[in-house]
């Protein structure tokens, strides 16, 4: 079975940054995206970030293009979602999502496999 284990959430100012983990396991190869969703209280999930495990392409949202930087360790299965200048607006939880085919995309149905969300708060 795949499970997606996400952390490295908590409270931070304006203007400062933070690292999130997804531990992605039960994968046999690295056919498969990685994405980091978002949702804030009362909107829709939206998108911010996904990666390709086979190739390392990415994909940025318009939002936190700049911003947000994500990475990947293929040996230990993780990836890695640094975020900076971190605004309010940023407040969320973050999910990370496992689609087996390895195109980069934000569609959020194409994600077969969710992790728990991690709570990220931007204090003003």
């Amino acid at each position: 079975d795949v499970q997606l284990q996400a952390s490295g959430g908590g409270l931070v100012q304006a203007g400062g940054s933070l690292r999130l983990s997804c531990v992605a396991s039960g994968f046999t190869s690295n056919e498969y995206a990685i994405g980091w969703f978002r949702q804030a209280p009362g909107k829709e999930r939206e998108g911010v970030s996904c990666i390709s495990a086979s190739d390392g392409s990415t994909y940025y949202a318009d939002s936190v293009k700049g911003r947000f930087t994500l990475s990947i360790d293929n040996a230990k299965n993780t990836v890695y979602l640094q975020m900076n200048s971190l605004k309010p607006e940023d407040t969320a939880v973050y999910y990370c999502a496992a689609d087996d085919i390895p195109l980069p995309n934000m569609i959020l149905y194409e994600y077969d496999y969710w992790g728990q969300g991690t709570q990220v708060t931007v204090s003003s």
